[in-house]
């Protein structure tokens, strides 16, 4: 766990939420040269419906296709919607949940803090 901590922390437009990792939540991480480059965690909220928590990769191993690995692998195991929220300002994970079909749905206006930011509602439907 102290690796994947390590990677949110270095990522300061993740969401820097501790109980985004906790074991009662889906898990997956992806190593590149032997290190836990990125991870994304995610959970179940009713049979049909997905949310996304966290998605997360060290700057030094980003644009080698982690994170777009770890939501391919995520999304094709689960049937439904799938939801999640970014930060507005992240406009390069904008721009790749919309290139792997993510729609925005809505606004959450101060929805994160430090620094206070609107959050971008994104939905994917999957079959």
């Amino acid at each position: 766990m102290s690796e994947i901590l390590a990677v949110q922390r270095s990522s300061a437009e993740a969401a820097q939420w501790e109980p985004a990792i906790d074991s009662a939540y889906d898990l997956l991480v992806v190593e590149i040269e032997g290190c836990i480059a990125g991870f994304l965690a995610g959970r179940t909220v009713c049979p049909g419906e997905h949310e996304i928590l966290n998605l997360a990769v060290n700057p030094d191993y980003r644009r080698r296709g982690a994170a777009r690995s770890l939501l391919a692998a995520w999304l094709s195991t689960r049937a439904g919607q799938v939801f999640l929220e970014v930060r507005e300002s992240n406009t390069a994970a904008r721009n790749l949940y919309k290139s792997m079909g993510f729609q925005e749905v809505a606004i959450r206006e101060k929805y994160y803090s430090f620094p206070l930011e609107t959050a971008i509602v994104l939905r994917f439907h999957s079959c």
